[in-house]
């Protein structure tokens, strides 16, 4: 096969975790990162480029061509909702990712919820408004909690979920009049609030065939226990003990396979990286969302449990070009956690270009930088709310995350750094279930594995019973 040039946009962990992976592929000659952050531009094949704006989609166009690039991969969702996968497609370059109509999944949450609705995939209750009194009028009248979503991109902060019915009024004042989110909330989804545990699946997609990864946990509130306002993401682990093998065929049938066949019946089928967050509720899974990319921070999570041989490059490339049906994608027998550190004062206002340093990982644990730059004399600065994260595989779960804290948050040091305590913790509800998962949730009893007959996991024992809880 040929030698791969990747043109990689995006500047986060997950673009940082995505050119790790990808450098490590054997087809992958070399990687450009527009623009990349400090963390790839210290990785082998990868080198950053910030004369073009990731924004700027003909002046990719034409870096492709001048650096012969033969696989481009949008790393954000934005690019993705402005329709960046036409232009490499009209110039004749794979692009890992998909078109614009197929992006309104994640680039319109009215356009979304309908599409559950036209074909019958589990979902919370919602209505649709772009008057303001007509939705609040709406709210007055339900008689269930409820809640408020920005239609548009928001930046993973326009959810809202209102205590009271002066909270919920507040929220589509701040949304549909102040516009606090812009254009974003020119319409809202109201929905009703559901309760359970939240689950995230990343598919890999071709438009018929679904590969998906091991389910994963985030983390979404700025404070332990789950305190605080949302954030794009405070860490994450994988696989999760709430997946039993029932359920995830569940979701499989109920959910992901109808939401490609969907898709495609549709006229705008979805290939490149499918990610459903769901919420395991007392009466089975529903869909919260879907999202056109790649997670953050289950990006950093994922990757590393993929075997040394599961070349991400040519996974890719399959789903661009339809063959993903002839791809395998091994995952190691191990657990993984994801520690984000993020900036004194985050997610308001915090400090940029604060001097910081980072250590040399041991085996098995990984940095991956987010809001970070190197400057020209070669000092490592930060430059965003979430700065970087640290990630450890391991046998058990407990392990992985004893040792995201213990060997891999050690090595990051930068005034005003931040991280939640807690990671993992709706794994471990009490002393119990926390000696349970210790003595049973090991990977020997709890395998996880990818094959061709496109199962999503096999054989997960469920070592911690599911507590429903506000999500």
């Amino acid at each position: 096969m040929a030698s791969l040039r990747v043109l990689l946009i995006g500047n986060g962990g997950r673009e940082h975790a995505l050119a790790w992976k990808l450098s490590q592929s054997p087809r992958v000659e070399s990687i450009i990162a527009v623009p990349g952050n400090g963390g790839t531009a210290l990785l082998p094949k990868v080198s950053n480029n910030t004369t073009v704006s990731a924004e700027d989609f003909g002046g990719l166009v034409a870096l492709a061509h001048a650096s012969n690039i033969n696989l481009v991969v949008p790393g954000p969702e934005a690019p993705l909702v402005d329709g960046v996968e036409a232009y490499f497609r009209r110039a004749g370059i794979a692009c890992f990712g998909p078109s614009q109509d197929a992006a309104r999944m994640e680039g319109s949450k009215t356009f979304s919820k309908d599409f559950m609705k036209r074909h019958g995939i589990p979902t919370a209750a919602y209505e649709n408004f772009s008057d303001h009194a007509a939705a609040s009028a709406y709210v007055n009248k339900v008689g269930h909690n409820v809640v408020i979503k920005a239609t548009g991109l928001a930046a993973g902060k326009g959810v809202i979920i209102p205590g009271t019915p002066d909270e919920a009024q507040d929220a589509l004042k701040q949304i549909m009049v102040d516009k606090t989110f812009g254009a974003a909330g020119d319409e809202v989804v109201v929905e009703e609030f559901l309760e359970g545990d939240e689950l995230s699946i990343l598919s890999f997609c071709d438009g018929y065939t679904i590969r998906s990864l091991p389910p994963a946990q985030d983390h979404k509130r700025i404070f332990d226990g789950d305190q605080g306002p949302n954030t794009g993401g405070m860490g994450c682990y994988a696989p999760t003990n709430i997946a039993t093998p029932e359920l995830i065929a569940r979701i499989e049938r109920e959910i992901l396979q109808p939401t490609i066949d969907g898709m495609r019946r549709d006229r705008c089928p979805f290939r490149g990286m499918l990610f459903t967050g769901l919420m395991i509720t007392a009466t089975g899974p529903k869909v919260l969302e879907y999202n056109v990319r790649f997670g953050d921070p289950e990006t950093q999570t994922l990757l590393p449990l993929l075997s040394a041989d599961t070349d991400l490059a040519e996974i890719m490339i399959a789903c661009a070009e339809g063959w993903l049906d002839q791809v395998t994608i091994k995952v190691e027998p191990k657990f993984s956690a994801t520690v984000v550190v993020a900036a004194g004062g985050y997610p308001n206002s915090y400090a940029k270009g604060t001097p910081m340093t980072v250590g040399q990982p041991p085996e098995s644990v990984n940095v991956f930088h987010a809001g970070t730059k190197l400057t020209q004399d070669g000092q490592l600065q930060t430059s965003g709310g979430r700065v970087i994260a640290a990630n450890a595989t391991a046998d058990s779960l407990e392990a992985a995350v004893q040792k995201a804290y213990s060997q891999g948050v050690p090595l990051i040091s930068f005034e005003g750094m931040f991280f939640r305590k807690d990671i993992a913790h709706r794994a471990f509800r009490n002393r119990d279930q926390k000696q349970a998962v210790k003595e049973s949730l090991s990977y020997a009893q709890a395998g996880v594995s990818i094959d061709a007959g496109n199962e999503l996991v096999e054989r997960i024992k469920k070592a911690v019973a599911t507590t429903a809880r506000p999500g």
